[in-house]
């Protein structure tokens, strides 16, 4: 029998994607409201985790039913359809960047955009966005959850057989990373912003999450347990806080101490941050139970938003550089940052309710929609 939709996955996944557009428009106040202020981990992890929860769900079903080929040929689908969406949102994202920046004074969106090498070196540009070497940081997420969804095909049924060993298999990997300076080649020497070699082990823990046997039930979390993740929340948040107060940050953190977690590497997927991202599932699991506040009218917008986040996602990538030209031109003030940044979301919400409408009338009557969804992995300015 298969297992009921948890809405709250798609309301933090939907929630995530507002905070990703509202984080890469340059100095908009409502980026002050997203995660990453609260704490060490940011919506980056939020998608990455439920990026492998939602494939081990999708892909894992197909497996169980028509085993390995029918899921391996149905995840590199979902590859290519993710690759040719990347391509294309970098050509588009180029021509409203370089538009903007020649119609604006005062500002180079296509330098601030990291889109000057795509500009001033062309074909060399097309060739490392081909191999995925070149990336704005806007898209940094796509090429991530390329490589970690084709990761899948070999992944799926080892999960479904020995979750324990993918999850110590990743864990291996993530420990060497730092440790032998792993990551992928980016252009001119570069490297991924997103080293998946790190990541991956997020991605893993999802997917590990979701493969539980179905007659396993709900698993309490101990008293002690809970009571620590809180603290590791606290305390994260406590330490963010500092960042932004140097005078507090000088005050609380011993020289000993910083010399020890600094820097607290994205690139990399710093412990902390894994720790961070990883008490806050644990309290969200936890006290966020499921209810009747999914079908409140804003949650219902996050939970539409959630389920259609391939498309929401490049919209959002195409949405920043346009609030920030509007914000410019408009003098910048709060106002109009408030504005753009909900006008931004209200598209979201009439681009996800298009893609639900349009879908019905393809499927068949009494059919189910498909599970195969995009849990974009990453978030978060990069």
């Amino acid at each position: 029998m298969k297992a009921e939709r948890d809405g709250r996955v798609d309301f933090y996944r939907g929630l995530a994607l507002v905070f990703i557009f509202w984080d890469h428009t340059p100095g908009s106040i409502l980026g002050m409201l997203s995660m990453r202020n609260f704490g060490l981990s940011d919506a980056a992890e939020v998608f990455v985790f439920l990026a492998g929860y939602s494939a081990a769900l999708a892909y894992g079903g197909v497996l169980r039913r028509d085993g390995w080929a029918a899921a391996a040929m149905r995840v590199l689908k979902r590859v290519w359809t993710l690759y040719v969406a990347h391509i294309f949102l970098l050509v588009l994202l180029t021509g409203i960047v370089v538009l903007a920046s020649a119609r604006v004074h005062g500002r180079d969106f296509v330098a601030e955009f990291n889109l000057d090498y795509f500009v001033t070196q062309t074909p060399v540009a097309l060739v490392d966005a081909l191999m995925l070497r070149f990336k704005p940081g806007l898209m940094d997420p796509l090429p991530l959850y390329i490589v970690l969804l084709a990761l899948l095909v070999l992944l799926l049924p080892v999960l479904v057989r020995w979750r324990g060993a993918a999850v110590a298999a990743s864990a291996v990997l993530y420990v060497a990373v730092p440790v032998f300076g792993w990551n992928l080649p980016g252009r001119d020497g570069e490297v991924w912003f997103f080293n998946p070699l790190a990541w991956q082990f997020l991605f893993v823990l999802g997917a590990a999450a979701a493969s539980r046997p179905a007659d396993a039930g709900p698993r309490r979390v101990p008293a002690p347990l809970l009571a620590g993740a809180i603290g590791v929340l606290v305390l994260g948040g406590l330490l963010a806080l500092s960042w932004r107060i140097p005078a507090l940050h000088d005050a609380l953190m011993p020289a000993v101490v910083a010399d020890l977690i600094y820097p607290v590497s994205k690139t990399d997927l710093h412990p902390l941050r894994l720790l961070h991202f990883l008490a806050l599932a644990l309290c969200a699991a936890a006290l966020v139970p499921r209810g009747s506040w999914l079908d409140h009218p804003l949650s219902a917008r996050m939970r539409l938003i959630g389920r259609h986040s391939l498309e929401v996602f490049c919209l959002g990538v195409i949405l920043a550089p346009l609030a920030d030209v509007v914000n410019t031109v408009a003098g910048d003030g709060i106002p109009v940052q408030v504005a753009t940044g909900l006008a931004g979301v209200a598209m979201m919400v009439a681009l996800a309710r298009l893609i639900e409408w349009s879908r019905t009338l393809k499927r068949p009557a009494g059919g189910a929609a498909t599970a195969d969804r995009f849990p974009v992995a990453a978030a978060g300015s990069a």
